[in-house]
């Protein structure tokens, strides 16, 4: 894609139809399997009818791209999806030849999401977090000038981990649309605005599938808890109405049930249903439980009223 050229609507069509409607991911449970393991869940979401497999980078994590070719290679049909690759965690040539590779060697089934992170999660690998917008369209700039030398089907697709307008707004004219995380329904509506209708929204839907309102929200505390200690997400559901007091012992109520769905999986299609009357293309469910193995199970249930 030319520097500061959005993609054409045709090759945004391709996009939507690859992405499908609804995905699934992942972040802490893979953290704590093995990759075979992995592959095997990965397998059984594919058989299931998911249409993308998108998982976080973290710390303590697999690193993004030999991640996607473990995914890839262990599936058939699924796509595999960053969310996010963090671009402090290689140089943007390092990160343009990774995704070049995958989409070579898997045509069609890897999708770049990429961000800057936040800073308590930077900072300390001794990168400067201060001007994270400018610091994506330099690493832009520097993928976009990178010539990758083997023969390339397709170039994969690239969407920009974006919350606000300044990154939403980046997300919109330097890739094919934007990945949202940790957002309620009304959060995909304003990105909606600001995108435009072309470039893609792909918001991430934390769900816990109990119909035990004090149980799942329980659950979902403990989800939220390393979130709500990032100033990234405070400032942006600040932008959306809550307060300070939201934040406090794990979450308000009114906080929580925003953020994550809970309850029986007609109340979970109904949320997943509320993005994409909002303008969501994709939404990516994550299923809350104690491990992969339960998760997948929860997957499993959702299937019929999720994909059909």
């Amino acid at each position: 894609m030319a520097e500061g050229r959005p993609p054409s609507p045709s090759d945004l069509t391709a996009v939507r139809k690859r992405l499908g409607r609804v995905g699934v991911w992942f972040m802490t449970t893979v953290a704590e399997i093995s990759a075979e393991e992995e592959q095997q869940g990965a397998a059984t979401i594919e058989e299931l009818g998911y249409s993308t497999f998108w998982f976080g980078e973290g710390p303590d994590t697999r690193e993004s791209f030999t991640h996607a070719a473990v995914l890839l290679s262990g599936t058939e049909r699924l796509n595999v999806a960053t969310g996010i690759a963090n671009i402090f965690g290689r140089d943007a040539i390092a990160a343009a030849n990774g995704a070049n590779t995958l989409a070579d060697a898997w045509p069609g089934r890897f999708t770049l999401g990429m961000g800057v992170s936040h800073a308590p999660l930077v900072n300390p690998r001794g990168h400067d977090y201060t001007r994270p917008v400018s610091t994506m369209r330099a690493y832009l700039d520097a993928m976009d000038a990178t010539k990758f030398g083997p023969p390339l089907p397709e170039a994969p697709p690239r969407l920009l981990a974006a919350l606000r307008r300044s990154m939403l707004e980046l997300a919109a004219s330097r890739a094919q649309g934007a990945h949202t995380y940790f957002v309620p329904p009304e959060h995909t509506r304003r990105a909606r605005e600001i995108l435009g209708p072309e470039p893609l929204l792909v918001p991430e839907q934390a769900v816990v599938l109990d119909t035990d309102a004090d149980r799942a929200r329980a659950a979902a505390r403990d989800y939220a808890a390393f979130y709500l200690a990032l100033p990234n997400y405070l400032n942006n559901l600040r932008e959306l109405g809550f307060s300070d007091a939201d934040f406090k012992n794990g979450g308000s109520d009114a906080l929580i049930d925003a953020i994550v769905c809970h309850g029986d999986p007609d109340a979970i299609t109904e949320r997943v249903r509320a993005h994409h009357d909002a303008g969501a293309d994709h939404v990516c469910v994550q299923p809350i439980a104690r491990t992969f193995a339960e998760q997948v199970e929860h997957l499993r249930t959702l299937a019929p009223v999720l994909v059909g």
